[in-house]
């Protein structure tokens, strides 16, 4: 387990603030099956022992040791595939107020997986929750992301679009990542890259868990998204809510 530094500890110590009703999952977008080291998992151990330290159930799965087919609709055995995981990883996401999706960099980009995963929950963003809604609301979510190439901000902006377009809220500074000298170099967790001991790293990976957690006890303490205006139930039964109606101008 990794070790908070004192910053990151005190921190900890000094809120008061209960979270331990809250879940989060973290889907490690890495290519390598575990046990695979994993150095994108070695940013997501910092933000995980800041949560759990504070009583947040969290899990953490890459998608990779997972057989998830391709496609945009919630379960694709129904659509011509022999097997799809995604249905559990989804009730996973669903049981989970905190989503935080993380890739490694390649060629500039997220990681074929983590585009594989935004699909999938796009696949599924058409449910509706209780109220109407689109079943993502309610939720926040936040991205980190490892490489020795550029990229992380682009990577970055990708993912944190995706889910605010799903109905995600991205609370402030919601991303965090770690890059390398560019070219072959050494990774996050290779010995004298200086990742874990990146002052920056470590400070934008604790604002965001601590970003995450703050508006995830804000929305659930709120009862949710409110319910006005954005229900897609309503809107299909002929509710245009405070539009004006063509029909009687």
């Amino acid at each position: 387990m990794v070790e908070l530094n004192d910053k990151q500890v005190k921190m900890c110590e000094e809120s008061k603030t209960d979270f331990s009703d809250l879940n989060a999952l973290f889907l490690n977008c890495t290519l390598k099956k575990s046990p695979e080291k994993s150095h994108t998992q070695g940013l997501i151990d910092i933000s995980k022992a800041i949560m759990e330290k504070k009583g947040i159930s969290v899990e953490v799965i890459r998608p990779i040791d997972h057989h998830i087919a391709f496609g945009v609709w919630g379960d694709m055995t129904e659509h011509g595939w022999d097997k799809d995981d995604w249905p559990e990883i989804y009730k996973k996401v669903q049981d989970s107020e905190i989503l935080v999706i993380t890739s490694p960099i390649w060629l500039g980009e997220k990681s074929s997986v983590c585009t594989q995963i935004i699909e999938r929950l796009y696949s599924t963003s058409g449910d509706l929750n209780e109220a109407g809604q689109y079943a993502y609301y309610g939720r926040v979510g936040g991205c980190l992301i490892t490489g020795n190439e550029d990229g992380a901000k682009h990577c970055s902006m990708n993912i944190l679009y995706s889910l605010q377009h799903l109905g995600y809220v991205i609370p402030p500074q919601a991303d965090s990542g770690w890059l390398g000298e560019a070219g072959p170099g050494p990774s996050y967790l290779d010995e004298g890259s200086g990742g874990p001991e990146n002052d920056f790293t470590n400070r934008n990976t604790t604002f965001m868990t601590w970003n995450l957690m703050h508006m995830a006890r804000m929305i659930k303490d709120a009862g949710g998204i409110p319910a006005h205006g954005n229900q897609r139930s309503e809107w299909d039964a002929g509710c245009r809510f405070d539009h004006p109606n063509p029909m009687y101008r």
